[in-house]
């Protein structure tokens, strides 16, 4: 558990490559997906950039696309390094390792903090913000004793049940997962446990850039992160209409187990958790059951950046030439285009029901998506925009 040799592994990003990088997911329509298409297709993420305009051309856009230049990418770098933080990309050593086997995992991270907590293996720990003093109470037990066995703390700094969880974990390795900028933490209140993280063996990241707002869409997105970095997730406390059961949704989806704390029927804040349980959630009333459940997953070979074809492809992604097509035709596009619909298509039966083969099909996607005519879904499915 406190072999740290994954560490060592992995290929560091050049700055230009870094820079690069970091225009590339500022840029319009370009999100974890379409980067890992662009890179894979082009090499490099300096060919990517300039080929954006053209595909999104090609994939009909009705406006130029704004590719982030290279002085916004330098502002947000300074920045990052005023607020004494960093950017960590997918390949690189301290890349959290389970995070980047999940489908559409950030291309780049901002930390702030301990980077050896984000390579120790994690488990997640949320639940309700309005928690209840005995959820509170059972929380810090349950975040101490995952910490004495050698596990980090993966949680959102949110209040409540969260907050408990970073609290009890800050002496032995937490993480706080952010749906705003690492500048610009939420709630407010959280800001002192905020500085405590970071200053000491504790990491908070981000994929959002530096001086954003959260908002309410951006909180899915960090619970996506904590349910990636996490070996299995807790849930204490939850309410049917509940963040903490989308994290939960996350983890069964990316494999991981979920465990749920059983709570009064009577109790609103405990509905969402007692759910879990019936849909097949582990019940959990000590932390054992938690532990003795991860003990056989926390395998040294999961947190190294070769453990998956993920982190292998992220590695060499930058060096490697790609075979250079040449466009696609209109007969092509149009196939392709009148084999979608606003329903969810898995791309594999776009390819069976056009008969392109898949690396065009492939291209004329990331050219929609370019455009913002094309929307993708969990599972790899893809649909077209609404006009």
């Amino acid at each position: 558990m406190d072999d740290r040799s994954a560490r060592t592994r992995g290929i560091a990003l050049t700055e230009r490559q870094r820079i690069a990088w970091l225009r590339l997911i500022r840029s319009d329509n370009v999100g974890p997906v379409t980067f890992r298409a662009l890179i894979n297709h082009y090499g490099s993420a300096e060919t990517a950039l300039d080929m954006l305009p053209e595909l999104s051309r090609r994939g009909g856009a009705s406006r130029s696309i704004r590719v982030a230049g290279m002085a916004e990418a330098e502002r947000e770098l300074e920045s990052a390094a005023r607020h004494g933080a960093a950017f960590v990309g997918i390949g690189e050593p301290d890349y959290p390792p389970l995070l980047r086997q999940i489908d559409g995992a950030p291309p780049l991270l901002a930390v702030k903090g301990d980077r050896t907590a984000a390579t120790m293996p994690a488990v997640g720990i949320v639940g309700a913000r309005n928690a209840s003093a005995s959820g509170m109470k059972f929380t810090g037990l349950m975040a101490r004793a995952i910490g004495r066995a050698g596990y980090g703390v993966v949680s959102g700094l949110a209040r409540g049940i969260d907050t408990a969880a970073h609290r009890a974990s800050l002496e032995t390795g937490t993480v706080a997962a952010m749906a705003g900028g690492l500048d610009r933490p939420y709630p407010p209140e959280n800001i002192g446990l905020l500085d405590e993280i970071t200053g000491g063996r504790g990491l908070a990241i981000s994929e959002m850039p530096f001086g954003w707002e959260p908002r309410a869409r951006d909180f899915p997105r960090r619970n996506r992160l904590i349910a990636g970095m996490a070996l299995g997730l807790v849930v204490v406390e939850a309410a049917v209409r509940s963040g903490s059961l989308i994290t939960a949704r996350n983890a069964a989806d990316f494999g991981r187990p979920v465990f749920a704390v059983p709570g009064s029927p009577l109790e609103a804040r405990c509905e969402g958790s007692n759910s879990l349980l019936k849909d097949g959630a582990t019940v959990t009333t000590t932390p054992e059951d938690v532990l003795d459940a991860l003990r056989p997953l926390a395998e040294p070979d999961l947190f190294s950046p070769r453990g998956s074809a993920e982190g292998q492809a992220a590695e060499r992604v930058q060096g490697v030439p790609s075979a250079m097509r040449l466009p696609p035709n209109d007969r092509e596009r149009d196939r392709i285009a009148e084999a979608l619909s606003q329903v969810p298509t898995e791309i594999d039966e776009v390819i069976r029901h056009t008969g392109v083969d898949a690396a065009t099909v492939y291209l004329v996607l990331l050219e929609l998506d370019l455009a913002g005519r094309l929307h993708r879904h969990a599972g790899g499915g893809v649909s077209l925009a609404a006009d």
